[in-house]
């Protein structure tokens, strides 16, 4: 029904975001990684998913196309419900989580709270197939090999938090007039972390 939202950000916590959006303020439950990248930030263009259940209609909030799609695909799971969904995307980013279910990694899934291994199996034999067609392989592949990700790969080697990594990448190439080379990225990133 609603494909996104965009305006202003009036109210963040690491489980929702308000987005005022021509004077209506509109709740939208995020995971932690849709909170990280918009924490910085007063206004927004959020993706949604309308979930519709017996007592309420909930909206849920994604930073990007590629976690929206793999919350769709994680919700047609059956046992996977969309407070599970959240929780898997808020213990990995949506390429992490991708690429743990098309190469079977039942251990990693398994980490997350609450998902057992029963769930990470079914998670893991009904989504491998979908997602190694789906538009988010198009998606995953076209921008892993950007110099943002490549930055980001780099300071995680070097041993800094993930978190604040993609936090301090966001605000240098917010903030630079032109694009950026790879070593362009990690230094201007490493001055403030």
């Amino acid at each position: 029904m609603y494909d996104y939202i965009s305006g202003n950000i009036t109210f963040k916590s690491a489980t929702y975001i308000v987005v005022d959006a021509g004077g209506v303020g509109y709740q939208l439950n995020i995971s932690l990684q849709t909170y990280t990248r918009l924490k910085d930030e007063t206004s927004a263009k959020v993706f949604t998913h309308l979930a519709i259940k017996e007592d309420a209609h909930v909206l849920y909030g994604f930073a990007d196309e590629e976690e929206r799609i793999l919350f769709r695909h994680l919700i047609s799971v059956s046992g996977v419900g969309t407070g599970t969904a959240r929780m898997m995307l808020s213990s990995m980013t949506a390429v992490e989580l991708h690429q743990a279910i098309t190469t079977g990694q039942v251990a990693a899934i398994k980490r997350i709270k609450g998902i057992g291994d029963k769930t990470a199996q079914r998670i893991i034999i009904d989504l491998k197939d979908k997602l190694g067609k789906s538009e988010m392989t198009t998606i995953i592949s076209s921008s892993s090999n950007t110099a943002r990700d490549e930055a980001l790969s780099a300071l995680l080697a070097l041993g800094f938090n993930r978190s604040a990594a993609d936090k301090e990448l966001h605000k240098v190439i917010n903030h630079s007039s032109q694009p950026l080379t790879v070593e362009e990225l990690i230094k201007a990133a490493l001055k403030n972390l």
